[in-house]
């Protein structure tokens, strides 16, 4: 393994080196410091939202799969690369996209063009932009801020917004009342996701993502994290994430045999694929966020102790992959949601946000308070 990335992080260096020289030569010594900055941040991001784009796209595929074996049917198997039969259509997703971008974009006659055109990107902007202060690994972060708990909430709260002018800017009754439940739902269940993480806050001392996962080390792996001082909240967050996304059983902003594909019932070819890119985006960000609050991030969940007495000390290091494993099963449940339950009506979808979540989640916020003045309190090290 040495012998392969040794050689590739010595041409990495070099090349780096390469491009250094290059922008002393065009901007001089004193504004070359701040050009080399700013080319790696926009490198780093390019190596966030790439991966985020396929992972995107290749979760469509991972949801038709596996609902279809759920259902005792195949799901997408035809679509391969080069005719190679064996890949089982893992080119579908490509043609997706292709099939996606050759069709026409119509704006309908009454539609507000500007703001018809702005909502999409409104709404994928947040679940883009929200990633700058997730930690991968304790130095693998893009923004290392403070109050990176803040920002995520921040930035995620400005979603709705999309939506909201997607359904007015069409012109379209049925676009506008799709618009109008899916931003009761995301506002109702906002307050709900917002005071469970005021219990990760108070669990951590920290608004810093980073730190909140370093806080749940500790010498009996997956016991250490937060999930169990906070399970009612983890359970909380993770239904509330589901609302957020407008997922099932919680689609009630696209009811077919209500009002049609609700808030992007007029957008086609692209426009209306980055709503679709932005529902994905929003699902990978969440549970993200869930792994890294709850679930320890990219803490391995196997005490060393016990590895080592398995002979697989390995399986105790932290890593990005602990991180990956612990996203995809959390976001495969989001799969598992829509191929269990029945969709609910709106009246229970608001008395589940208003009146079991909301008081809850306050109930524990006081019950963790008194819980952390005493004794029992064992999450500190």
């Amino acid at each position: 393994m040495n012998t392969l990335v040794q050689p590739l992080m010595n041409f990495g260096n070099w090349l780096w080196g390469l491009l250094a020289a290059v922008v002393v030569w065009i901007f001089g010594q004193e504004l070359a410091p701040s050009v080399m900055h700013a080319i790696k941040i926009l490198l780093l991001i390019v190596c966030i939202v790439a991966p985020l784009m396929g992972a995107v796209a290749y979760l469509t595929l991972w949801e038709r799969k596996l609902i279809g074996w759920m259902q005792i049917r195949i799901g997408p198997n035809r679509v391969t690369f080069f005719g190679l039969r064996w890949l089982g259509g893992l080119a579908q997703p490509v043609a997706d996209g292709l099939k996606l971008m050759v069709k026409e974009v119509v704006i309908p006659a009454g539609a507000n063009k500007t703001l018809f055109v702005l909502a999409p990107v409104m709404a994928i902007m947040p679940a883009l932009a929200a990633w700058a202060v997730i930690p991968f690994s304790p130095s693998l972060v893009l923004a290392d801020i403070d109050a990176g708990l803040l920002y995520v909430m921040a930035i995620t709260s400005v979603g709705v917004y999309g939506i909201i002018i997607a359904g007015w800017a069409s012109n379209s009754k049925y676009a506008f009342l799709g618009a109008m439940r899916s931003a009761a739902q995301m506002v109702s269940y906002e307050l709900a996701m917002g005071f469970a993480l005021v219990c990760v806050l108070m669990a951590a001392q920290s608004l810093n993502l980073g730190e909140i996962v370093r806080m749940q080390q500790g010498n009996w792996g997956f016991l250490n994290w937060f999930w169990i001082p906070l399970f009612p909240m983890f359970l909380v967050y993770l239904i509330a994430g589901v609302a957020e996304t407008n997922r099932a059983p919680f689609d009630v902003a696209e009811g077919e045999s209500e009002i049609v594909a609700g808030f992007h019932v007029e957008y086609s070819g692209m426009a209306f694929a980055v709503f679709f890119l932005a529902e994905y985006a929003n699902m990978i960000l969440v549970s993200t966020l869930c792994s890294v609050m709850f679930l320890g991030g990219w803490l391995s969940p196997i005490p060393l102790a016990i590895a080592s007495a398995i002979g697989l000390p390995w399986l105790a290091a932290d890593s990005f992959g602990w991180l990956l494993v612990k996203l995809f099963v959390v976001v495969s449940s989001f799969l598992w949601f829509r191929a269990t339950f029945p969709r609910y009506r709106y009246d229970q979808i608001m008395r589940l946000g208003w009146k079991v979540f909301l008081p809850l989640t306050i109930f524990w916020i006081v019950l963790l308070g008194a819980w952390m003045q005493t004794p029992l309190w064992v999450w500190w090290q």
